[in-house]
């Protein structure tokens, strides 16, 4: 622990300011409900708020005599004296910059505890442990005791007035998808979604991802980011360029092109560069790096357009002592919300479905695999599924369940997936059209 003569004098006064301003209006302990007793680093402050604190919670008055009986109670009039209590009074004229001066003691405390954690985690490094995930939850829960315990301040409706016509007045952020019926229906994706597509084999899944990808990309709304664990970089390209310009996928993807084509396919891939779409291919995902990732992308970009992880189940999830899968999977679904509302962008997340569901003509919830964490965490639940009895002569109609919309309701969708070319379109809801 430091002791006072190793920090500095800004930091001693700001301190004094703070304690000094409560002895003034102990009223101003409202305004400073951020400030923890930690974060004072003179040991004696440390103290003195803690019964300031202590005091506020039982409802008595906080000032120097009850603070100085305080210490009487317990006998240890002998670490403090009324004089330095009456000198903090003193060295603080006016509770009008008191917020000011607690957010220096916060701040320099932040700082304090990061140069502490940072030795911890180097002292980590000296440790066994059975998996490198081991280690990073280590390292992600000594960073996480460097967060503020923030208190969130009740608000009445006058005290949230400004706030909330200006939120009125802010336009709201949907980006569009491309599909219309969609579109107008939800108002395309919505920032902080976490919105979760599943489907049974040979739907399109990931076509489909990868069309509405194109539509949010189109929206100039920032940066798409994409995971692809099963499919190789080279292999979304093809993918894309079919859907864009009509040239079979299975020529493309077996290099059987004409060279009039060549042409079509450079135009193609000149349309895409200059979309904000970055793809990484890389097996056995976690949602940390996920994480890390988006925020680096913002801090360049200023915001992010859309985060696409595919999919869930094969990412690497590591299972710690005395958890089940289950658990597992939902903090990865929670973490995968909480990342859409700091990056303030939708988290498409493609899911697998249980083999039960093949033994049912229209999926429900329940055939989400490992569906509890992934039901309860998600904004939206989406199913894509093939109903055999609704044919079309130029290709799969794809049936889309929206099984769950937090801010939408339900809705069905009829697609038409002209595999050959990997493009959806959507129908008319009603086959007879």
């Amino acid at each position: 622990m430091h002791s006072i003569g190793e920090h500095d004098f800004q930091t001693d006064q700001a301190e004094q300011a703070v304690l000094g301003g409560v002895f003034l209006d102990s009223n101003v302990l409202d305004e400073i409900v951020f400030l923890e007793d930690r974060d004072f680093i003179n040991e004696k402050h440390q103290q003195i708020y803690r019964v300031m604190r202590w005091l506020e919670e039982k409802n008595k008055p906080v000032d120097i005599a009850t603070v100085a009986e305080m210490y009487v109670q317990h006998n240890k009039l002998d670490q403090i004296s009324i004089s330095y209590l009456t000198s903090l009074a003193e060295s603080c004229p006016s509770t009008a910059n008191i917020t000011y001066y607690a957010e220096i003691v916060r701040s320099k405390a932040l700082r304090r505890r990061g140069e502490m954690v940072g030795y911890q985690i180097m002292q980590l490094s000296r440790e066994d442990y059975e998996s490198d995930e081991e280690y990073f939850s280590a390292i992600e829960s000594k960073v996480a005791e460097l967060r503020p315990q923030e208190n969130g301040k009740m608000k009445s409706f006058e005290d949230a007035r400004q706030d909330y016509f200006k939120h009125l007045r802010t336009r709201a952020e949907y980006i569009p998808t491309g599909f219309k019926q969609f579109d107008e229906w939800a108002h395309g994706l919505w920032e902080g979604w976490l919105f979760v597509s599943a489907g049974r084999p040979s739907v399109g899944k990931t076509a489909k991802l990868l069309q509405r990808v194109l539509g949010v990309a189109k929206a100039n709304k920032g940066p798409v980011l994409i995971w692809s664990q099963e499919m190789g970089r080279e292999q979304l390209y093809d993918r894309m360029i079919s859907n864009i310009t009509g040239i079979p996928y299975g020529r493309i993807k077996n290099k059987n092109l004409q060279i009039q084509e060549f042409g079509r396919v450079e135009d193609a891939y000149n349309e895409l560069e200059e979309l904000p779409i970055f793809i990484q291919d890389s097996s056995g995902v976690t949602i940390e790096e996920v994480r890390a990732t988006a925020k680096r992308f913002k801090r360049k970009y200023g915001r992010i357009g859309m985060i696409a992880v595919d999919y869930l189940q094969i990412m690497k999830i590591p299972v710690r002592k005395g958890e089940t899968r289950a658990t597992a999977i939902g903090n990865v679904t929670s973490t995968a919300k909480q990342i859409a509302r700091e990056m303030k962008c939708c988290f498409m997340m493609l899911s697998q479905m249980t083999r039960e569901s093949e033994n049912f003509k229209k999926p429900t919830l329940a055939h989400l695999k490992e569906s509890s964490s992934i039901e309860q965490d998600a904004d939206v639940v989406e199913f894509l599924w093939h109903d055999p009895s609704d044919t079309h002569q130029q290709g799969k109609v794809i049936q889309q369940l929206i099984a769950k919309g937090r801010d939408t309701g339900i809705n069905e969708f009829r697609l038409l997936f002209r595999g050959w070319k990997q493009q959806f379109e959507e129908l008319p809801r009603d086959k007879t059209q």
